[in-house]
C-alpha cells in the first residue's frame, strides 16, 4: 500500500476539521513533534488528531476509511521498536481520552480509556490495596492503550505476568467503523457469533477458521517462555485459552483495531516492600543464579550492571544509594512483599541467606527513600545507557530479547561474543527473572557502512536468541525494529497465519501498516541517517559533552519521555502546566532535531515553530539532571535565541530583563525615587508595557542601599580576625545586591562568626545570567571576561568564591566553561565556586547553635537541583537544629525573567500552584518558608503567602548573629 503524498493530505485535513471537535493538526511543527517515538525510526505523520471523545475517534476513522488513509492509534509515544511512528493520521489519545472510568474492588477490575497513564490507574486502585500488575519503567507516563498495544511487562512480571495476562475485555472499533466488545468467547457463543450476518459474523468466522487451520502448529512452534511478545497472540484463540479475542489483540501494535476502552484485572499489592540487592562478580554469573531465586516466589528479579552504576555516579556523585551497594560487578534486585515491614524484611533476609550459598553478597533495604533511589538507577537504564561512559552514542534496536531463564547465562555469554565479533559495545540490564535482557549498543547509524553493519548484527542476534528457544522481543514488541526478523523465529506457515489474522480485522491494511506483517525494513527510516544536519554548526556555546557539538546535542533525546511525567523532580514545568507535547523537553528536542536537518522545519535558526515551542521553556535546567540523558534545554534555548535574533530586533523583555544587572547598577543611587515611581500605577503600567513585562506582576522594590555599599561602609568587626584567617570572596549577585542586602550582611556575619575573612570584589562584577537566559551570548561572554579579570587576584590566590544566589552560582559551575572553554581562569572559577551550604558543611562541628528548633518548608531552586545538589544543605540544616521538609514541588514557576515576561503569567502561576503554593498555605504559621533563589522568594511574596527566608537567614537566627541576633 502506497503512502499518501503531501498533496493528498489536504482533503483529509479538510474533512477531519468538519467532523472532529478536538484539535486537528496538520502543520509542519505538529507533524514533526509526532515523527518519532523512543526508537531509532522517523516517519513524518500525515497529521495529528487529538480526539475529545469516542465520537471524535469514530469520525476520524470514518474519514480515513473513506479516503483510504492509514491510521495510527498512539499513547505516550514511548515505544522503543518503532511501533508508534508511521506515515499515517495519528490518533493521540494521551491528551483527552485519559480517564480511569471505574475501579471495582469486588471484582478486582478497572475500566479505563486508552490514554490513561499507568500511575493514574495504580493510584486509583491503591485505595483498595490493589494495583495493575505490569509496570514498565515508564509507569509515570506510559498509557494503558500503549501497554496493550505492545504487550508491556515491567519489573513485576515474575509475579503478575504481562499485560496480556491482565486484560479482561476490550471495546474496539475496526478501521471501517465496526464497533464491538471482545473478551473470552465460549464455544456456544462463538457458534452464535459466527452465524451472524455482516461484518461481525465474518470476523468471527475468519478467526475461527484461522484457529482450526493453524492451532496445532501454534502449539508446536510458539516458544515456551513467559516473555514471548514477538508476533501475534494466536495462542489466545486456542480452546485452552477460551478464544479470548481481547488477549489476542494485546500486542498487535495498533495494526488491527483502535482501542476505545479496556477492562483490566487488578491484583493485590503487598502494602510493604523490601529489596534484597545481591552482588555478583559479573552479569553472566548473576544470570546463572536466577533459577534458584524463582523458587523463592519474589515479586521482581531485576539486574543492574556496574557500567550503569558508573553512569549514574558520574551524573550524581553525591548519590548515597550507590555507595550502599554490596560488593560486586553486577547486581540483582530481588523484591519481596508482606503485610508488615517485619514480614517483608524476613522474606528479603531469606533471599539473602539462600543466595549466600551461591556466593552472592547482599544488602536488604526497607527504608523508602533508599528504596526509591535504588529503583531509580534501574528504571532510568533505558535513557542513561543511551550515552556510554566514554561519551559515545548508543541505540536501541536489539534491546529486549528474551530466553528461558534456565538458558539466560549461556545466551548472555553468546551475546557478549557476538558484540565482540561485530566490534560493538553494550550495557546489559533488564528482567533477569523472566530471561529478558535490555541493552543499548553503540551502533554506527550515521554512515552507510555503519547501517549495513547494524543489519548484519540484528540478523545474527536473531539467530542467536532463537537458537536458545527465545523471542526476538520480550517486552517492547516488534515494530519496525524486529518485524522483518520474525521469519527467523517462526516458520513460514505461522507468518502466513499472522497475515490472515491481521486481514480478518483490517482487510484494507489501514491500521499502522508495515508493522508485524508486510514489515518495513529494519535498516530503513533510521532518523539519524535519513535526516542528517544541514544548518551551520558554529555555536557560541561549546556543547563540550557532545562529540558532534550542537548536532550531537540534538540527538541526545531518544524519546523515553520522562519529561511527560506529572510529578517528581523539576522537569518539565511547562508541560505539566499545558500537557502539550511541544512544551515538553522531548517535543522541543524533536523540533531542534528537525530544525537541524531542515526537511520539514525549513527555516533553520529562524524557525518560528522552534521559537514558539521554546517560548514556554522556563530555562529551569531541570532536564539537565532529571532527563536520563541530560538534555539541557536551557542551553539549547540560549543558543537558539542567540542565532534566531542575530542582527534583528529582539523582544522588549530581552532589553529590560536581559540587561537587568546594568539597569540595577544605574538605578541603585536613585532607589527611593525608583520605588516611588513604581508605586504610581499609570507609570508602572507604562514601564511594564514598554519592557515586555506581564501586567499582573509587581515590580520588586529596591533596597535603599546595596549590599556592596553597606559592606564597604560598615564598621570593623568587634572581634578582630587572626592574620591567617581563611579568606572567602562573597559573590555580590545582582539580586542580593539590589533587592535583599540584609541577606548579604547576614552571610557576612555568619561567615565571620566561623572565622572566615569575608571579602567582596573591588569592582563591578556579574555572572551574565540574564544575558544567557535571553540568548544574548556575545554580551554574556564580554561580561564574564570582565568579571574574570576583576576576580583574577582571588582566583590566583585560591580563594573560594561563595555564592548566595543559586542561579548565579550554578552558572559558574555550568555555562561558564561552555561559553569560555579555552580560558584557564574560567575553569579556575568553576572549581573555586561554592554554595554557602557547601562552605559551611565542612564546619558544622564548630556551630554554636543558640536557637535550635526552627522548622522549615524548603523550595529547592531549579538551578541548584540541576547543577549543585542539596546534600550539603541537608547537612547544614540538620546541624543547625532545623526540622526541614524538602518539597518535591518542581519549579516555582517564576524562573528568573520567565514569569515576568508578558504572556507567561498563567503558566508561571500554574507551575507554582501545582505543589509549592498549596504547601505554603497549608504550613503552620511558625514554619519558615526557605527558598534560596530570589525567583522562588519573589513568587511566594507576590502570591501574598508569607515572607520567605534564605538559608543564610536561618543560619543567622540559629547561631544568634547578624539580624538573627535581634529576632525572637
Amino acid at each position: 500500500m502506497q503512502s499518501p503524498t503531501l498533496a493528498q493530505t489536504s482533503p483529509v485535513q479538510r474533512e477531519l476539521a468538519k467532523v472532529v471537535r478536538g484539535p486537528v493538526r496538520f502543520d509542519d511543527g505538529s507533524r514533526a513533534l509526532f515523527s518519532a517515538d523512543a526508537s531509532n525510526y522517523r516517519h513524518m505523520p500525515i497529521g495529528v488528531v487529538q480526539p475529545y471523545d469516542v465520537d471524535d475517534v469514530l469520525a476520524t476513522l470514518d474519514v480515513c476509511h473513506r479516503l483510504g488513509v492509514p491510521i495510527l492509534p498512539r499513547g505516550a509515544g514511548t515505544s522503543i521498536a518503532g511501533n508508534a511512528v508511521n506515515t499515517a493520521v495519528v490518533l493521540d489519545f494521551s491528551r483527552h481520552l485519559n480517564a480511569v472510568l471505574e475501579v471495582d474492588p469486588e471484582r478486582r477490575r478497572a475500566r479505563v480509556q486508552p490514554g490513561v497513564v499507568l500511575d493514574d490507574l495504580r493510584k486509583g486502585a491503591s485505595t483498595y490495596g490493589l494495583t495493575f500488575g505490569p509496570d514498565p519503567s515508564t509507569h509515570n507516563r506510559c498509557t494503558l492503550g500503549g501497554m496493550i498495544g505492545n504487550n508491556a511487562c515491567g519489573s513485576h512480571s515474575v509475579a503478575w505476568g504481562k499485560t496480556v495476562d491482565n486484560v479482561a475485555a476490550l471495546d474496539v472499533v475496526l478501521a471501517d467503523g465496526t464497533r464491538l466488545k471482545v473478551g473470552p468467547t465460549p464455544e456456544d457463543e462463538l457458534t452464535r457469533l459466527c452465524a451472524e450476518p455482516g461484518r461481525v459474523g465474518q470476523l468471527y468466522r475468519d478467526l475461527r477458521a484461522l484457529r482450526d487451520k493453524f492451532g496445532p502448529l501454534v502449539q508446536e512452534t510458539f516458544p515456551d517462555l513467559t516473555r514471548r511478545v514477538s508476533g501475534y497472540n494466536l495462542d489466545q484463540l486456542l480452546p485452552a485459552n477460551g478464544f479470548h479475542l481481547a488477549r489476542a489483540l494485546v500486542g498487535t501494535e495498533g495494526t488491527c483495531v483502535t482501542l476505545l476502552e479496556a477492562e483490566v484485572d487488578l491484583v493485590e499489592s503487598p502494602p510493604v516492600r523490601a529489596l534484597t540487592v545481591l552482588g555478583f562478580p559479573d552479569q553472566f554469573i548473576a544470570a546463572d543464579n536466577v533459577v534458584p531465586l524463582l523458587d523463592l516466589a519474589p515479586l521482581t528479579i531485576e539486574s543492574v550492571d556496574s557500567a550503569i552504576v558508573e553512569i549514574v555516579r558520574a551524573r550524581n556523585p553525591r548519590n548515597p544509594a550507590l555507595d550502599a551497594l554490596p560488593p560486586g560487578g553486577a547486581w540483582l534486585y530481588v523484591e519481596t512483599g508482606g503485610e508488615s515491614v517485619a514480614e517483608a524484611e524476613h522474606r528479603a533476609q531469606v533471599v539473602a541467606q539462600t543466595m549466600a550459598g551461591y556466593g552472592a553478597t547482599s544488602l536488604v533495604v526497607t527504608e523508602p527513600t533508599q528504596l526509591r533511589a535504588l529503583w531509580r538507577v534501574r528504571e532510568e537504564g533505558a535513557g542513561s545507557t543511551t550515552r556510554l561512559p566514554d561519551g559515545s552514542e548508543a541505540y536501541p534496536g536489539w534491546e529486549d530479547a528474551a530466553v528461558p531463564p534456565q538458558r539466560l547465562g549461556g545466551y548472555l555469554r553468546g551475546f557478549d561474543t557476538l558484540l565482540k565479533d561485530h566490534g560493538r559495545k553494550g550495557i546489559y540490564y533488564g528482567h533477569f527473572g523472566d530471561g529478558c535482557i535490555h541493552v543499548r549498543i553503540d551502533f554506527d547509524l550515521l554512515t552507510k557502512q555503519g547501517v549495513a553493519g547494524f543489519r548484519r548484527f540484528m540478523e545474527d542476534a536473531a539467530d542467536l536468541v532463537t537458537s536458545h528457544g527465545g523471542s526476538l522481543s520480550g517486552e517492547h514488541g516488534d515494530g519496525q525494529a524486529r518485524a522483518e526478523l520474525l521469519k527467523r523465529m517462526y516458520p513460514a506457515e505461522i507468518l502466513g497465519a499472522f497475515e490472515e489474522f491481521r486481514s480478518a480485522w483490517d482487510p484494507a491494511g489501514l491500521m499502522n501498516p508495515h508493522r508485524i506483517v508486510e514489515p518495513a525494513k529494519l535498516d530503513e527510516d533510521l532518523r539519524v541517517f535519513v535526516a542528517p544536519p544541514t544548518i551551520r554548526s558554529d555555536t557560541t556555546l561549546a556543547f563540550s559533552h557532545d562529540k558532534d557539538g550542537f548536532f550531537g546535542a540534538t540527538r541526545r533525546c531518544m524519546g523515553v519521555g520522562k519529561c511527560l511525567s506529572a510529578d517528581g523532580g523539576v522537569m518539565c514545568p511547562s508541560y505539566r502546566a499545558t500537557r502539550e507535547e511541544k512544551h515538553s523537553t522531548r517535543g522541543r528536542a524533536r523540533l531542534l532535531f528537525e530544525m537541524a536537518n531542515g526537511q520539514v522545519v525549513k527555516d533553520g535558526w529562524r524557525s518560528e515553530e522552534v521559537r514558539d515551542a521554546l517560548d514556554l521553556c522556563l530555562s529551569c535546567k531541570g532536564c539537565k539532571t532529571d532527563c536520563p540523558v541530560n538534555v539541557d534545554m536551557a542551553s539549547y534555548k540560549a543558543e537558539f535565541l542567540s542565532k534566531h535574533y542575530a542582527g534583528r530586533i529582539r523582544p522588549a523583555s530581552h532589553y529590560s530583563m536581559g540587561f537587568l544587572p546594568l539597569w540595577l547598577r544605574l538605578s541603585a543611587p536613585f532607589a527611593k525615587v525608583v520605588n516611588a515611581l513604581a508605586k504610581v500605577r499609570p507609570l508602572a503600567s507604562l514601564a511594564k508595557k514598554v519592557g515586555g513585562i506581564a501586567p499582573e506582576r509587581a515590580i520588586p522594590e529596591f533596597a535603599p542601599a546595596t549590599f556592596v555599599r553597606r559592606f564597604r561602609s560598615r564598621p570593623a568587626p568587634a572581634k578582630a580576625l587572626p592574620a591567617d584567617a581563611p579568606r572567602v570572596l562573597l559573590w555580590p549577585d545582582s539580586f542580593t545586591n539590589a533587592f535583599d542586602p540584609d541577606l548579604g550582611m547576614d552571610a557576612v556575619e555568619v561567615l565571620e562568626s566561623l572565622g572566615y575573612r569575608v571579602e567582596v570584589p573591588d569592582g563591578p562584577v556579574c555572572c551574565g545570567l540574564t544575558w544567557v537566559s535571553t540568548g544574548q551570548l556575545g554580551v554574556a561572554k564580554r561580561v564574564l571576561r570582565r568579571t574574570l579579570k576583576t576576580l583574577k587576584p582571588w582566583l590566583d590566590a585560591g580563594v573560594p568564591v561563595v555564592g548566595l544566589e543559586p542561579s548565579c552560582t550554578a552558572l559558574f559551575r555550568g555555562e561558564l566553561t561552555e561559553l569560555l572553554p579555552d580560558e584557564p581562569d574560567a575553569a579556575t572559577l568553576r572549581a573555586s565556586t561554592k554554595t554557602f551550604a557547601e562552605l559551611l558543611a565542612d564546619r558544622t562541628e564548630e556551630f554554636d547553635v543558640r536557637r535550635p528548633g526552627q522548622r522549615a518548608l524548603v523550595q529547592v531552586h531549579c538551578h541548584q537541583h540541576a547543577e549543585l545538589g542539596f546534600t550539603s544543605d541537608r547537612k547544614v540544616l540538620a546541624a543547625l537544629g532545623v526540622e526541614a521538609e524538602v518539597l518535591d514541588s518542581g519549579c516555582c514557576g517564576l524562573a528568573g525573567n520567565f514569569g515576568f515576561e508578558k504572556g507567561h503569567y498563567k503558566v508561571s502561576m500554574d507551575a507554582a500552584e501545582r505543589v509549592l503554593l498549596p504547601a505554603v498555605r497549608a504550613a503552620d504559621g511558625e514554619v519558615v518558608m526557605l527558598a534560596d533563589g530570589f525567583s522562588c522568594r519573589t513568587q511566594v511574596r507576590q502570591a501574598g503567602e508569607r515572607e520567605p527566608a534564605h538559608l543564610v537567614q536561618i543560619a543567622a537566627r540559629a547561631l544568634g548573629v547578624g539580624s538573627g541576633a535581634t529576632r525572637s
